[in-house]
């Protein structure tokens, strides 16, 4: 007996039959394999792809059997082939197959939007299908950022389940995050690496979300979470070379020079780096593979921004030279791009050559990255937490870290004492430097946090590694996902952290300053190992900020320092505090009135209190409408001034309604106690 073929069977013999002779250029946009739907009945794929010296192209796929007969692709002239394949949905999975001379190539697509995995198979993937939810997310103003780097792969391996770490599984902590207070999390890559377990800066395939971490769909869940929470993402690049494994990209349509990379690549001494090929930068269609997908993670993946990472080595062959002038016009029209499309994106370079161009304007001839990763932070401020003896601590090298900007702007550098690179490559975490094998010491918990107090008080865009807030130890590995035990081992560090960011976000209105543009580091004590200085935006009470940080093993019970105003000073933070740590001295640091005499260049002094190994932070409070006898409490004697205006226009009528009355009695009440 005869059975009616099922629909599904029905539409592969209809790919199968219909496009047996030549098929036609596509009219359709796009490059690679781009789902199209025009009415019922009428869709399928539109494949195109760039293979110059290809003798023929066909795309060969679940949907025709891997056939090279059945799919082939007609040339458009200028090196690229396409052709409409009807009826072919999402989830298909494809390859195409270059013939070169008398040999087929069989190539995952290079713009591959999915792929099985790193040597598997290209599949068909619908961008438009994912349905977002977050949708009025807001870019946090730049100066106001607080992020968190995270390897996907580590930073959430639930106990039991093996690594990696998926998107989902990150995204189970997104909670941790918002209340530690980051309000960015910087990714590691997440394209399409060899293998299942990686750093990340080895793509493969650029195109393509890494399938072991969950594919493209999950990256959008992750980052709409994330955004959901008020959590900015921030994507890490890697354009100075792809690979060096599982690369398609490599001899691409079967032709190279001199045993190069192909198409894709430059074809002398340039393809060479320490990790893998070169991209050819001079090379129209290279600049636009590069320039498009910068743009997909920015504009489909709705990131926030992106880390282009090892930028020197895109404008340089090595660290000494030649410079290549076709890498960094290319960085310039990425930037371009990226500011024409939402001037609020946030591009990184990670050069660390001290370089200010690399954060000019493109218009004054810089690369036109809005910040960059400074090595002049890290470096020295390490070297003075992790140098095993007071004497070796160098503050002036301390208040050089502190003070270095690009261009005189604060927001053009990041500052960190922990990375990726920072915590690897023969280095490890900073409390296990300091002392190794007891990270969770006194004095590797009281100097690591001296340097996480740096970091979120000094000028710049504040960051941390993943872990850091809670006392990680050892150095980072792929193959070492983080031990969230520590999280309830060292809650009152990660307490200290979520008061450093509150602050340095100005969460409690007190602390403006932190987040301002101007820095005066006026005091080094380079012998008794303290350093002071003053962040502000427009000075003031809430916004003049003072820090104290004491690089030594000695307690100072009056050390003198100057401050910009008159009147009293508030401690907003003391790192000594028995709070976050039982073995802490809880060498306390109290509200104090200025003195009326100069010192260190300012026109008033106090003396503080500041424990060993600590940091105490200090600002005035704006005047409360409420303190109506300015003593910086809201208690009876407002109250009785209060009273005595009844029925008047006075002081007291904060509502504004011509009388003191019932109204403006309850604000004050609600108001009552210690001006914050």
């Amino acid at each position: 007996m005869t059975r009616p073929l099922p629909v599904v069977g029905l539409a592969v013999v209809a790919v199968l039959l219909a496009p047996m002779a030549q098929g036609q250029v596509s009219s359709r946009p796009g490059v690679g394999a781009v789902p199209y739907s025009v009415g019922p009945g009428n869709f399928g794929v539109t494949f195109r792809t760039w293979a110059p010296n290809a003798n023929a192209v066909s795309v060969v796929g679940t949907f025709n059997n891997w056939s090279t007969a059945n799919h082939p692709l007609t040339s458009e002239g200028n090196g690229w082939w396409s052709r409409d394949v009807p009826l072919v949905l999402a989830g298909a999975q494809y390859k195409f197959a270059m013939r070169n001379g008398t040999t087929w190539h069989f190539r995952n697509d290079a713009r591959a939007r999915q792929l099985t995995n790193s040597v598997g198979n290209s599949v068909v993937y619908n961008p438009n299908a994912y349905q977002w939810q977050a949708n009025s997310f807001q870019m946090p103003f730049w100066t106001e950022l607080v992020t968190y780097e995270m390897h996907v792969g580590t930073f959430n391996v639930p106990n039991g389940q093996p690594l990696p770490g998926t998107f989902a599984t990150a995204a189970q902590k997104l909670d941790h995050l918002q209340d530690l207070g980051v309000n960015a999390i910087a990714l590691m890559p997440v394209s399409e690496f060899a293998g299942d377990i990686s750093w990340g800066y080895n793509p493969g395939h650029p195109w393509s979300v890494e399938s072991a971490y969950g594919g493209p769909d999950a990256l959008k869940a992750f980052v709409d979470a994330a955004h959901a929470r008020g959590i900015a993402v921030l994507g890490d690049v890697v354009y100075n070379h792809f690979g060096p494994q599982d690369m398609d990209l490599w001899q691409y349509d079967g032709w190279s020079l001199n045993n190069k990379g192909g198409i894709f690549f430059f074809q002398d001494s340039r393809s060479d780096t320490w990790w893998g090929p070169r991209p050819d930068y001079g090379r129209g269609e290279v600049r636009t593979y590069i320039r498009d997908n910068m743009m997909m993670w920015l504009q489909e993946f709705r990131m926030d921004g992106l880390r282009f990472d090892g930028t020197k080595f895109i404008r340089m062959v090595d660290l000494q030279g030649p410079d290549i002038p076709e890498g960094w016009s290319l960085m310039q029209w990425c930037n371009d791009s990226a500011d024409a499309h939402a001037a609020n994106k946030l591009m990184i370079a990670e050069d660390l050559g001290d370089n200010a161009w690399m954060t000019k304007p493109t218009g004054a001839g810089g690369a036109g990255f809005d910040t960059q990763w400074d090595g002049s932070f890290a470096f020295p401020v390490r070297s003075a937490i992790e140098a095993q003896s007071d004497s070796s601590r160098d503050m002036f090298s301390v208040r050089d870290a502190i003070l270095k900007a690009y261009n005189a702007s604060m927001q053009q550098r990041m500052i960190y004492t922990e990375s990726h690179d920072e915590v690897a490559n023969g280095r490890q975490r900073v409390p296990e430097t300091i002392w190794p094998g007891n990270a969770g010491s006194w004095f590797s918990r009281k100097r690591s946090t001296l340097g996480a107090a740096l970091v979120l008080t000094s000028p710049g865009i504040p960051m941390l590694f993943q872990g850091q807030e809670f006392l990680e130890d050892g150095w980072f590995a792929a193959e070492d996902r983080l031990d969230w035990s520590k999280d309830v081992t060292y809650a009152g560090i990660k307490s200290l952290y979520r008061d450093l960011i509150r602050m340095r976000r100005n969460m409690g209105g007190v602390t403006k300053g932190l987040s301002g543009y101007f820095t005066n580091v006026h005091h080094v004590n380079n012998g008794s190992k303290v350093i002071g200085y003053h962040r502000w935006a427009n000075g003031g009470a809430g916004d003049d900020v003072v820090v104290l940080a004491n690089f030594s093993n000695t307690s100072f019970p009056n050390y003198r320092i100057g401050v910009p105003r008159s009147g009293t000073w508030k401690v907003r933070f003391n790192s000594d505090w028995v709070g976050y740590s039982a073995d802490y001295g809880n060498f306390g640091a109290f509200d104090v009135n200025s003195d009326p005499w100069g010192y260190d260049g300012m026109s008033h002094s106090c003396n503080f209190r500041v424990g060993p190994y600590s940091v105490v932070v200090y600002s005035q409070s704006p005047p409360s409408r409420y303190d109506l006898n300015g003593d910086y409490n809201v208690n009876g004697a407002d109250l009785g001034m209060l009273l005595s205006q009844w029925g008047t226009a006075g002081a007291a009528d904060f509502d504004g309604s011509g009388q003191v009355n019932g109204a403006d009695l309850g604000s004050l009440l609600a108001n009552w106690g210690v001006v914050p």
